[in-house]
C-alpha cells in the first residue's frame, strides 16, 4: 500500500530531556476554589495549583547543561567579577553596543534610562506601549504616544511586520511638540502587546534616518530581539541568506541604546542590562545603577547569573533552536486557527494571543472579557494564561478613566525549552472547550485595584 507523502516534514526539539519536574494535576472543584481565592487573577494563583504554566516566558525558561556548568564558575567578588567581563564581551559581539550596565532585570534598565533622559512634559513615541516601559516613562514625567501602524491594532490583519512604526505618525508628533520635547523613540522588537509581532529591518532603517534628521535618539527594547531577527530572516526580502546573529547586530546598529530583559531571549531565570553607545549617558547610568541596583560590575546580579546570561547569548543565535522555539508557538496557534478559535494573526514569536473580544463578544470591555477568559481556561484544565487588555492598559493618569485598548487579548505564553508538543495539544483542547461553551460565561467586576501595574495584583468577583 502506498502512503501519501507528507506536505511538510516534521521537526523535533534540538535537545533531549535530562532532568524533569513533576507536574500536579487537580480536580475542577480544586481549581474553582483556587481561582476564587486568587480573585480571578491568574497572577495570584499559587504555582503548585497550576498544571501547565503559560503565564509568561519571563524567567521561566529551561537552562542548558552549558549554562548550568557556567553557574558553577560564578565569580562572586563584589567588584570586577570575571563573569561581568564575559557578559560585556558577548554583548558587544552579539548586540554591538559599546557599554554595558547590568541590572537585576529589564525594568531596572527601563527605570535608569527613563530617569536619565526624560524630563517632565516630554513625549516618548513608541510602537505600542508595554506595561513596565510606559510606567517608568510616566513616573519620569513623560507621556507615551503610540506610533505603531494601524494594522497592529487589528487582530485579523496578516501584515508580516505589524510591529512597524508609522513614519507619518512619528513625523506628525515631531512637528506638533518639537524634537526637543522627544528624548528618544522607543522601539520594541518584537511588540509584545500587539501579539509578539516583529518590526522590519527596512522600517528600523527608516526610523533611524528620520530620528537622525531631527537629532532624536532611538532606544531599543531588545527583550525578544533575536526572535524578531528570525522573523526578518523568514519574511523580509533579501534577508533569507543572512545569519540571524548578523541580522540582530544590524538591527541594533540603527539604535543608540537598548534595554534588555535577559529572562526571555537569553534563556535565564533572572537578569537584564542596559546597553549604551553614548559615553556620557553610560557614565550617568553607571553612577545611577549603584544607587538602585548594585555596583556597576554586578547590577543586582550574582556572578553566576551573569555567566548564565553570557552563555545564553551564544545559544540564542543557534538557528535550529530558534526554528524549534518559533515552531512550537506556531504549532499551538495553527491548531487553534484550524478549529476557528479567534487569535491574533500572524502567530507571534513568544505566545499565541487569543482574541477575547471576539470569543466573549457578549461581555463588554468594562466587564473584563480577557481577564474572564484566562480564569475560565484555568478552571477547565489548570492551564495558566494571562490577560492583555483593559486591565493591563490601566487608567489614564490625567482623567482616571480606564484606557480602552482595541486589542482585548489573552496571552498563552510559551517558556523556552520547557514543554512538549503534548502540552500544546492539551492547551489547545482546553481553549477549544472553553470557546465552545463561551455563551454561558459571564464577566467580572474589579473589587481591588492597586495603584501601579494593576494587572499583577488586582482582584475580581464574578458578576
Amino acid at each position: 500500500m502506498a502512503y501519501p507523502k507528507p506536505t511538510r516534514r516534521s521537526w523535533a526539539e534540538p535537545f533531549k530531556i535530562k532532568v524533569v519536574e513533576p507536574l500536579k494535576t487537580t480536580s475542577r472543584q480544586h481549581r474553582v476554589k483556587a481561582i476564587e481565592e486568587a480573585g480571578h487573577n491568574t497572577f495570584l494563583l499559587r504555582s503548585e495549583d497550576v498544571y501547565i504554566d503559560f503565564l509568561t516566558d519571563s524567567g521561566t525558561n529551561a537552562m542548558s547543561d552549558y549554562q548550568w556548568a557556567g553557574m558553577m564558575l560564578g565569580d562572586e567578588a563584589y567588584a570586577g567579577s570575571k563573569n561581568f567581563y564575559h557578559l560585556e564581551s558577548n554583548m558587544r559581539k552579539y548586540y554591538g553596543y559599546k557599554y554595558l550596565v547590568p541590572t537585576h532585570q529589564g525594568r531596572g534598565a527601563e527605570h535608569i534610562i527613563s530617569q536619565i533622559l526624560i524630563k517632565p512634559g516630554d513625549f516618548i513615541p513608541g510602537n505600542m506601549y508595554f506595561t513596565t516601559t510606559r510606567e517608568h516613562q510616566e513616573r519620569a514625567g513623560g507621556t507615551f504616544v503610540d506610533i505603531i501602524i494601524d494594522e497592529a491594532h487589528d487582530p485579523d490583519s496578516t501584515h508580516p511586520f505589524k510591529g512597524n512604526v508609522d513614519l507619518q505618525k512619528l513625523e506628525g508628533l515631531i512637528k506638533k511638540v518639537g524634537a526637543k520635547k522627544i528624548p528618544y523613540i522607543s522601539v520594541a522588537a518584537t511588540v509584545n502587546m500587539a501579539g509578539g509581532q516583529p518590526i522590519s529591518m527596512e522600517n528600523m532603517k527608516a526610523v533611524r534616518k528620520l530620528a537622525t534628521k531631527h537629532g532624536i535618539r532611538v532606544i531599543l527594547d531588545a527583550t525578544r530581539a533575536i526572535e524578531n531577527a528570525y522573523f526578518i530572516k523568514l519574511r523580509e526580502k533579501g534577508c533569507q541568506k543572512k545569519s540571524v546573529a548578523g541580522i540582530l547586530k544590524e538591527l541594533c546598529s540603527y539604535t543608540d541604546a537598548a534595554t534588555m530583559s535577559g529572562k526571555k531571549d537569553l534563556l535565564v531565570n533572572i537578569g537584564g542590562f542596559l546597553a549604551i553607545n553614548d559615553e556620557k549617558i553610560f557614565d550617568e547610568a553607571r553612577n545611577m545603577v549603584v544607587v538602585f541596583e548594585g555596583l556597576h560590575t554586578y547590577g543586582g546580579l550574582a556572578g553566576r547569573d551573569m555567566e548564565a546570561m553570557a552563555r545564553g547569548m551564544e545559544e540564542m543565535v543557534k538557528e535550529d533552536y530558534l526554528r524549534a522555539r518559533i515552531g512550537q508557538v506556531e504549532y499551538l496557534g495553527q491548531k487553534l486557527m484550524d478549529w476557528e478559535v479567534p487569535i491574533v494573526k500572524p502567530i507571534g514569536g513568544h505566545a499565541v494571543f487569543l482574541d477575547a473580544r471576539r470569543i466573549l463578544e457578549h461581555i463588554p470591555q468594562d466587564k473584563f472579557p480577557a481577564q474572564t477568559l484566562a480564569a475560565e481556561i484555568y478552571i477547565d484544565s489548570g492551564v495558566r494564561t494571562m490577560e492583555r487588555g483593559i486591565v493591563s492598559a490601566g487608567r489614564d493618569p490625567k482623567t482616571g478613566e480606564h484606557r480602552h485598548p482595541k486589542l482585548e487579548l489573552v496571552r498563552v505564553t510559551i517558556p523556552r525549552r520547557v514543554y512538549t508538543q503534548a502540552h500544546m495539544d492539551v492547551t489547545a483542547e482546553s481553549v477549544l472547550e472553553v470557546h465552545e461553551n463561551r455563551k454561558r460565561i459571564k464577566g467580572l467586576k474589579m473589587v481591588y485595584e492597586p495603584k501601579y501595574l494593576r494587572f499583577f495584583q488586582a482582584r475580581f468577583d464574578r458578576i
